[in-house]
């Protein structure tokens, strides 16, 4: 560790040590209090795709009754009737005016590859900071960010629906609105090259008055191809006779490559981490603001016991 890294821990812990730990209490307090927020909003999301029916794309009609859907229609056509369900299927491209889906698609510009979605981030990779962490296998890493408006992240996405695996999407389809949809999305990486940024001759200069400087650039695009298998949990309703799908701010899934058996592990094994961290980060913080609360009582009786004497002292002579 160098002697700047020394540094920084040696002040980090001055400030958390001080005032007998209760820094160091209240900030585990501050982490417990937002892992138990974090605990009843996973168990809340845990208990929704329990109790969300798993149905496939030709069933999608039956959740909705018939006089449903004629009488709970709005005047745009959308069904006020809106649940919950999982939905496992293949993603297609949405068929365009003329009944066909083969221009419907994106290309991407690296690899040729035909995709739904497209992502493309650039990156700024920095050197010059010597992480904290390390591998357990010694090796160092990188940190990278972005630079303020000198890094690019971009998406672009065609209309694609989900249908049967052994249906046509002409026959039943369920169509998958991305509006306002914040999960993680099952992109695949098909590019990923990281170019060299060439050193000026301030380079030397750059590396001793500035704690970071960038070397590279990592360019990474990640798409959604068609024919990809996977599972789709989020709010049902229908828009004029047609059953569509958006996601649920509520849910950590969307679309998703896991099945819904696999996504209640995934946040079970989740929540339980988060419950016992918050155990964990509880009572300690409690241990350590318990000890301050004594060791700042104790200083005030002596710092009273001291004042009580010294007054005394001055009365009697």
């Amino acid at each position: 560790m160098s002697s700047p890294e020394r540094a920084v821990l040696s002040i980090l812990s001055d400030i958390a040590l001080s005032f007998d730990g209760a820094i160091l209490g209240l900030t585990l307090a501050y982490g417990a209090v937002r892992s138990v927020f974090k605990y009843v909003s996973s168990s809340a999301a845990l208990k929704k795709i329990k109790e969300a029916p798993e149905v496939s794309v030709s069933d999608l009609r039956s959740l909705i009754p018939a006089s449903d859907e004629q009488s709970e229609t709005g005047e745009h056509g959308t069904s006020h009737d809106q649940r919950i369900i999982v939905v496992r299927g293949i993603v297609k491209p949405k068929l365009t005016g003329d009944g066909s889906h083969k221009n419907n698609v994106l290309i991407s510009p690296e690899t040729g590859d035909k995709a739904l979605i497209i992502q493309r981030t650039q990156t700024y990779v920095y050197s010059g900071w010597k992480t904290l962490f390390q591998l357990s296998n010694g090796h160092r890493f990188l940190l990278d960010r972005s630079l303020p408006k000198q890094g690019a992240d971009f998406m672009r996405m065609v209309p694609f629906v989900i249908v049967g695996k052994d249906q046509q999407p002409l026959s039943n389809f369920l169509v998958v609105n991305m509006d306002g949809s914040r999960q993680p999305l099952p992109l695949t990486t098909v590019y990923n090259r990281l170019q060299p940024i060439n050193s000026s001759s301030y380079a030397f200069l750059q590396a001793l008055f500035f704690p970071e400087y960038p070397v590279g650039l990592l360019d990474v695009e990640k798409i959604l191809p068609p024919g990809r298998d996977i599972t789709a949990v989020g709010i049902c309703s229908f828009n004029n006779g047609v059953p569509e799908i958006k996601s649920c701010q509520d849910l950590p899934y969307f679309l998703s490559e896991m099945t819904k058996d696999t996504m209640i592990l995934d946040l079970m094994q989740q929540t339980r981490v988060i419950f016992w961290s918050s155990v964990i980060m509880g009572v300690v913080s409690v241990g350590i603001l318990s000890f301050a609360a004594v060791r700042t009582w104790n200083k005030w009786k002596l710092w009273n016991h001291q004042r009580h004497h010294h007054h005394r002292d001055q009365t009697n002579p």
